[in-house]
């Protein structure tokens, strides 16, 4: 290392390099949008803690997935607004590495959570008559707890292996927040190992599961053509067309930005794509299920539905 290179405790997150006028209004989408995200999964939260008709392995799966996009957004979008309207847009190191710590478990997580919520879909139509027997509590708690264990236990590889890194300038994050391959690029020694062990868990956790999602969706499309019906075809896309749209969103996202060789000219565009990520899919998410769900939207009538008459008995 150079005599005029010093250890850095704290970064500076570039974020878009835009005027001052134009932070502020950003602030205040970006703040709208992330209160949006945590109504609108709270909700959902809410409805399916309280309505026994959701307590199924369907919406088990689609409150850790509500609970992950809460969480998701709020590691990195409060950080953000600060920047927005902040003259000093700084991290500390140890903040920094929890974000990308906290980013890498949380993103693993709900890759594997998707995963298993299209097995879910898949028992649903092509097994009905063993449904309950195949999705037994015992083996949604099972899938759940190897999600989140073997999301963070990812995360936790990474962590260590980041930390083991001399991190003695630039200081500059050329990111709206921590993300991994961002921090890499300002390690002044080989992150050769810290790219292998990344390219590894991508393929863990992206490939694997999108693998099975459309290994599930080609046995689900087949099964759904074999419906007599067309009321019961209907019926059964229609269980699986919100998961679709999700898994689309999410997993097409990342690959992109994890899984497409880097360069110069694209790390604007993964500003971009890491800000639909943190905060757009958080918004999207609640919104497509409400919207596409009839379950969910009877679940929220009801709700409504009991307010009303406590009301008016009281």
């Amino acid at each position: 290392m150079g005599g005029n290179q010093s250890w850095v405790n704290e970064f500076f997150l570039v974020g878009f390099r835009l005027s001052a006028e134009m932070e502020v209004f950003l602030f205040w989408i970006f703040f709208l949008l992330y209160i949006f995200s945590l109504l609108a999964n709270g909700i959902i939260l809410g409805l399916i803690c309280l309505d026994p008709r959701l307590h199924t392995p369907m919406y088990f799966f689609l409150s850790h997935l509500a609970v992950l996009d809460i969480s998701y957004a709020s590691n990195n979008v409060p950080k953000m607004l600060i920047n927005l309207i902040s003259h000093k847009k700084t991290i500390s190191f140890g903040p920094c590495i929890t974000q990308t710590f906290l980013y890498l478990g949380f993103a693993a997580t709900e890759c594997l959570i998707l995963g298993a919520m299209s097995y879910d879909r898949y028992v649903a139509i092509c097994h009905p008559l063993h449904y309950t027997v195949i999705m037994s509590w015992r083996v949604c708690m099972a899938l759940a707890v190897t999600s989140w264990s073997s999301g963070f236990l990812l995360s936790v590889v990474h962590a260590v292996l980041l930390l083991r890194l001399p991190f003695c300038g630039p200081q500059e994050v050329n990111h709206l927040f921590c993300e991994i391959l961002s921090v890499l690029k300002l390690a002044c020694a080989d992150t050769g190992l810290n790219q292998l062990v990344l390219l590894g868990a991508c393929v863990f956790v992206l490939v694997g599961p999108i693998s099975l999602i459309l290994i599930s969706y080609m046995k689900i499309l087949w099964a759904i053509l074999k419906i007599q019906s067309e009321g019961g075809r209907v019926k059964a896309f229609s269980t699986c067309s919100s998961h679709l749209g999700v898994v689309g969103l999410f997993f097409g996202i990342a690959m992109l930005v994890y899984m497409v060789p880097d360069s110069s000219q694209r790390e604007e565009q993964e500003k971009m794509l890491s800000l639909f990520h943190s905060l757009f899919n958080p918004v999207l998410s609640p919104v497509i299920y409400s919207l596409r769900n009839t379950q969910v939207q009877g679940a929220f009538h009801r709700a409504l539905h009991k307010r009303n008459a406590g009301g008016t008995a009281g």
